[in-house]
């Protein structure tokens, strides 16, 4: 187990991981330092706890404006896609329940 310390807001946290995920920790570390001076301008100036939950609030805000993104060169979004092959299912199943025309 390797200890990554990770400044945010002017305090030190030391936190655990596991042997060669420290640049990783130290990276997500970084993303809620950049935020934090946001959250605590959101928490009006009282650091810790509300101030944290704030960075937490804005990561989450971010990860789900990520999810609802359609892909990276999809034409179509996800929701859209999954429409279309449960129409194309049925019609696939109509034809094989009709019968042979001919």
């Amino acid at each position: 187990m390797a200890n990554v310390t990770l400044p945010i807001g002017g305090r030190p946290y030391t936190v655990a991981c596991r042997d060669g995920e420290e640049a990783r920790l130290q990276k997500l570390g970084g993303m809620i330092e950049e935020r934090w001076p946001a959250a605590l301008r959101a928490a009006a100036g009282v650091p810790g706890e509300r101030a944290m939950l704030f960075v937490a609030l804005m990561l989450a805000d971010d990860l789900e404006e990520i999810e609802q993104r359609p892909p990276e060169g999809a034409a179509v979004s996800e929701p859209a896609l999954a429409r279309i092959a449960d129409r194309l299912e049925a019609l696939a199943d109509a034809l094989e329940v009709s019968p042979a025309s001919g």
